[in-house]
């Protein structure tokens, strides 16, 4: 059985992050999402809804077997808990593969660290990021 973590904030289910999740799930035969929490995003704007209802709508989603929200102290903790055999990394996520091979490598855990596929070209006005489809919200109904 192998075995593929995704991770993610999730914060407004966009079709950038299904495509990243589709990929995920093709390599391997379970996929296991980690929602980070809000309090560990520092990289980015904190996500706008709760924990577990980030968890709750990407859990809902047929391509994913397991979703749960990250560790609060140590983001490795679940993977060690899952061991899976494949890490996927989102096409433009921040993360830097090498570093968390290497801390991967530190705890132990075997398994390959892979960036999903690009997706390709949406349709005009498609947005693909979280950031832009609240900045839309607020440019159409904010005050």
């Amino acid at each position: 059985m192998r075995r593929v973590v995704a991770q993610g904030t999730f914060d407004l289910i966009h079709p950038g992050h299904v495509h990243y999740l589709e990929d995920a799930a093709a390599m391997g035969d379970e996929l296991h999402v980690i929602v980070a929490r809000r309090e560990n995003v520092t990289h980015k704007e904190p996500p706008v809804l709760p924990n577990r209802q980030r968890r709750d709508v990407v859990g809902a989603l047929d391509v994913v077997d397991e979703a749960r929200v990250g560790h609060p102290d140590d983001i490795f903790a679940p993977i060690e808990e899952i061991e899976p055999s494949v890490i996927a990394l989102g096409f433009d996520q921040h993360h830097d593969p090498e570093a968390i091979e290497a801390e991967l490598a530190d705890r132990g855990v075997d398994c390959e660290v892979r960036r999903a596929s690009p997706r390709e070209k949406g349709y005009e006005g498609e947005l693909l990021s979280t950031g832009n489809i609240i900045d839309r919200i607020l440019d159409l109904r904010g005050d």
